[in-house]
C-alpha cells in the first residue's frame, strides 16, 4: 500500500509501514531522490527565517541540510548518533524516536558548538512527527548557546501538523491498519 502526495511540486508515492497492529505511517525517504531534495530545499529556504547556520540530526535530514547549505551558502552541522574520534568534546542528549527502537543519543562536537555560539541557527529535518528528535537537537543548540531561529521540515506527520512552532511544506497523515487516513 502507498500514499500518493505532492511534495514541493513533485508527485511521490510513500509506502505504508506498520508501527503497530493499529497504526501505519507513510515512509518518507529522501536518500537517493536528488530531484526531491533540491525542490524541498528550495521551498523551505523560501519559508525560512533569517539564519546563520543549519543543523540536522543524523541521518535522514543530512541530504536536505546539505542541499539547503549549497543553495543558501550557509554552513550546516550534524548532530551525530555516535561520538567520533575527531570530536574535541561532546554535548550529549537522549532521544527516543518512533522510527528507531530503543533509546538513542545525539552528540554535538564542542568545537562546532563554539563556532555556532551566539549565531542564528535553524533546525531542519525530513519529517517531524512526535517531535522527539527536534527536542533533542533543541537541547543541543541550547547547550551551545546559539540563537534558535526556527525548525523546518519537509513533512509534519500526524499531530505535528497542528503545531504553530514549526515550518513545513506538507502534512503527512497517519493511517489505520487497512491504510485509511486517520
Amino acid at each position: 500500500m502507498y500514499h500518493s502526495m505532492k511534495i514541493a511540486g513533485l508527485d511521490r508515492k510513500l509506502p505504508l509501514c506498520p508501527l503497530n497492529e493499529k497504526l501505519q505511517i507513510g515512509a518518507f525517504v529522501m536518500f537517493g531522490d536528488a530531484e526531491l531534495t533540491v525542490a524541498c530545499a528550495d521551498a523551505l529556504l523560501k519559508k525560512a527565517p533569517e539564519f546563520d547556520y543549519i543543523i540536522t540530526a543524523e541521518a535522514k535530514g543530512i541530504p536536505l541540510a546539505h542541499e539547503m547549505s549549497r543553495q543558501s551558502g550557509k554552513k550546516y552541522f550534524v548532530a551525530r548518533k555516535k561520538p567520533k574520534l575527531y570530536m574535541t568534546g561532546v554535548f550529549d542528549v537522549v532521544v527516543n524516536s518512533i522510527t528507531t527502537e530503543g533509546e538513542q543519543h545525539l552528540y554535538l562536537d564542542t568545537a562546532e558548538a563554539a563556532e555556532m555560539k551566539g549565531k542564528r541557527v535553524i533546525i531542519v529535518d525530513d519529517v517531524i512527527s512526535t517531535g522527539e528528535s527536534l527536542k533533542a537537537v533543541e537541547k543541543l543548540i541550547e547547550m551551545a548557546e546559539v540563537q534558535y531561529a526556527g525548525a523546518l521540515a519537509v513533512l509534519a506527520e500526524g499531530e505535528a501538523a497542528d503545531r504553530k512552532d514549526i515550518i513545513y511544506l506538507e502534512k503527512l497523515p497517519l493511517f489505520d491498519a487497512e491504510g485509511n487516513v486517520l
